[in-house]
């Protein structure tokens, strides 16, 4: 693509600075051969006037007279009628320019020559510079090539980047902007699909999950009813309720892939993560932000706390709570992290001494494209199916003061790895 972009417009520069300089230097070189003819025109007029003036005195012709007229390496010709030809001035060279014959009194004629070298010459300077015109265009031309060419290359690379991340699933927003109307457009298209994409996804994995934990809890019913017909003193109806409670056992089995699928589609690189570790590094990158508004940061982490989390995921939706803490916000933000959470769970809590979310807003806060201070209303969207992405949950706590709450699960031997732990297959 930059090498198309530059390629285009050195094409453009070049065809335009010939498509102006080719006529521009044939009209200089006429120019100073026009002008020197003018010149030399103007001289022989002036020497025949002197001429015609002397002879109308009755003085004989003197060309001393008229020599400041002749240029330098021109020469005079007089012709008088019965005097015969009068000259001054160089030699004639082969390459001369003349002028017409001037009439003068008694049937004269004045003519002058002039060396053509030096207009040559300066015809020769005149082409020079023209031409390095054309060529110093051309060389700002492609400077400037180069620079537009990795002005838009940069962004269409970066756009062309984050759309195969959004297609690997990838749904993290991008704030980066480009200064460029339409490649800002698509920008905003791009955080808006992610956001789309990441509910829908998220969605669709709840729907399994929630569907194979329904199926599971009534094919338990069933087991315990087979089971117990396994005890009937009929020898064929127990036989017949031992195999229906083989099948069941084989399609618990199927449903207990399709719940790990299920988590494991979820929490795609979800790991355990020291979230006392993770949130100092990134309240230090945002500390400083803080700083310049005039604004504090606080950090109350308990050490040692471990979430089941992917790093990247949750970066980003505490950066986004962050931002709009920073942006919405007032007075100190405070980010906390403790144990104890519901349902064996850590609790990340982001908090600011701002007027707080109106009554009106906080039913909708996390919906895409609400928004009470004129922003896109993406952000909370994505950072609530970023945490559900991870099998967590984002809620907002208190309106007043505005308390966001990530609920996150703590870290189980059946986390690990490459670890297959045995499913109970029947009810005890």
């Amino acid at each position: 693509m930059r090498r198309r972009i530059l390629l285009a417009i050195l094409l453009a520069v070049t065809v335009t600075a010939c498509a102006l300089g080719i006529p521009l230097g044939y009209t200089a070189l006429e120019v100073v051969e026009s002008l020197t003819k003018e010149d030399l025109q103007a001289r022989g007029q002036q020497i025949a006037y002197t001429l015609d003036d002397e002879i109308a005195h009755g003085n004989r012709i003197d060309l001393s007279k008229v020599e400041l007229a002749v240029p330098p390496g021109g020469r005079l010709i007089v012709t008088i009628p019965g005097d015969g030809e009068i000259s001054y001035g160089a030699e004639l060279v082969e390459d001369m320019l003349t002028t017409e014959d001037i009439p003068i009194v008694n049937q004269g004629k004045v003519r002058l020559l002039l060396d053509a070298g030096p207009m040559r010459t300066r015809q020769t300077q005149v082409a020079v510079l023209v031409s390095l015109v054309v060529v110093l265009t051309i060389a700002v031309g492609t400077v400037v090539a180069m620079v537009t060419a990795r002005r838009l290359a940069q962004p269409l690379r970066h756009v062309a980047e984050r759309a195969t991340r959004l297609g690997a699933g990838d749904f993290r927003l991008d704030r980066a902007r480009y200064d460029l109307h339409e490649l800002d457009m698509v920008a905003e298209a791009l955080d808006a699909s992610a956001t789309a994409l990441a509910q829908l996804v998220q969605r669709e994995r709840d729907l399994v999950g929630d569907v194979s934990h329904q199926l599971r809890s009534r094919l338990t019913a069933l087991q315990l009813r087979l089971e117990a017909l396994t005890t009937a003193t009929d020898a064929d109806t127990a036989q017949e309720a031992e195999e229906a409670l083989h099948q069941a056992e084989r399609l618990a089995d199927v449903l207990d892939e399709l719940l790990a699928a299920a988590r494991e589609a979820r929490a795609v690189g979800a790991e355990p993560v020291d979230l006392g570790q993770e949130l100092s590094g990134l309240g230090e990158e945002w500390r400083a932000l803080f700083r310049a508004e005039g604004r504090a940061l606080r950090l109350r982490l308990t050490p040692g706390l471990l979430a089941r989390v992917t790093p990247a995921r949750l970066r980003e939706a505490i950066g986004v709570l962050l931002d709009n803490a920073l942006r919405h916000g007032a007075g100190p933000v405070t980010l906390t992290a403790r144990g104890g959470g519901p349902a064996d769970s850590v609790v990340i809590e982001v908090s600011d001494a701002g007027s707080g979310v109106p009554d009106e807003l906080a039913p909708h806060i996390f919906d895409r494209g609400v928004s009470g201070a004129g922003s896109t209303g993406l952000g909370l969207a994505l950072a609530r199916a970023l945490v559900d992405s991870d099998g967590g949950r984002l809620e907002l706590s208190t309106a007043r003061p505005p308390t966001f709450s990530v609920f996150l699960p703590v870290p189980r031997a059946d986390n690990v790895r490459g670890v297959k732990w045995p499913a109970e297959r029947s009810p005890r």
